[in-house]
């Protein structure tokens, strides 16, 4: 195809106090050779510069491809990206970070993904792990960050039992079709930390693909918003996503259901853990390797019949 053939996709940036790392992300979009694209831009409330450096990279590069850029107060991430979808023109969506970057290539394998599999609303990569000052310290997020078996990936059932019980969907990586979002009922703006419960909704549908490929840099560093070493932070950000679990259960088959439940007593194993109850954190383990062996078991009748079949 040449370049007037290709979907146009939407590249979105929520932007949240990164003045050190917002341009490095803005420069990847230029630079990354997929033809039909346009950038997206909001800034989340910064109170440092960000806003300011993302201005002046639009007066140097804004004629080299086309921009919307918002700035307003803070209302949080799952807010801004809703509000990104809204702006956005194209016929896909590629979800970015203003402290990571894009890799060239990404986007091509990823809109060839979904021109090829149109059951999928959307689709992931993997993504290189580097530091505050860019040094590469893991070639695979999934796997070495992570520690996620990228085998595993290679069928609905496979992504849907990661997703829920392994999550290693490290930075920006994803790329939706137009329509996803409104299909999910977008990001859920109450939510602090939205990308589980998101994908949750997606593998529930069977939706989600997976290419074996790093289609971004996904950045470490201190304030990261789901790497907190505050204990109660931690504490709180770890309930949120057991009430998201919770919430999520009656999207899912006995199998995948019993697996969620499971997750649901490892999470509590882990606010027991920083509590310092050890009684509580020994009976959330029980509970999960209990259904843990209950979600296997259902599940093995439905390999069995697919085998057949």
């Amino acid at each position: 195809m040449n370049g007037a053939d290709w979907p146009r996709v939407s590249v979105l940036v929520p932007a949240y106090n990164h003045e050190r790392f917002v341009e490095r992300c803005l420069d990847s979009v230029l630079h990354e050779p997929y033809p039909a694209k346009e950038l997206v831009i909001v800034d989340d409330g910064s109170d440092d510069a960000t806003a300011a450096r993302i201005g002046e990279w639009i007066r140097r590069h804004g004629d080299a491809l086309p921009v919307v850029f918002r700035s307003r107060p803070n209302r949080g991430v799952a807010a801004t990206l809703n509000e990104l979808a809204s702006l956005a023109s194209g016929d896909y969506l590629r979800l970015g970070a203003s402290d990571d970057y894009f890799l060239p290539g990404g986007l091509h394998a990823q809109v060839r993904y979904l021109m090829a599999h149109p059951h999928k609303s959307a689709v992931i990569g993997d993504c290189v792990v580097v530091d505050r000052d860019g040094r590469r310290l893991y070639d695979s997020g999934m796997r070495d960050l992570h520690g996620a078996d990228k085998r595993r990936y290679a069928s609905d059932e496979g992504i849907r039992r990661q997703v829920i019980a392994r999550w290693a969907i490290g930075g920006p990586v994803a790329l939706l079709r137009r329509n996803a979002p409104a299909q999910l009922a977008g990001w859920r703006e109450e939510l602090r930390i939205d990308d589980w419960d998101f994908f949750l909704r997606l593998v529930a549908r069977d939706a989600l693909g997976f290419i074996d490929l790093p289609v971004c840099a996904y950045r470490v560093h201190q304030s990261n918003l789901s790497r907190s070493r505050q204990r109660s932070q931690r504490i709180a950000n770890l309930a949120e996503s057991q009430q998201v679990a919770q919430r999520r259960l009656a999207l899912f088959g006995a199998s995948d259901r019993a697996l969620l439940r499971a997750q649901c007593h490892y999470i509590g194993a882990k606010i027991a853990f920083l509590q310092r109850r050890p009684l509580r954190v020994g009976a959330r383990l029980l509970a999960w390797l209990a259904l843990r062996a209950v979600s296997r078991l259902h599940a093995r009748p439905l390999r069995l019949s697919a085998e057949k079949a």
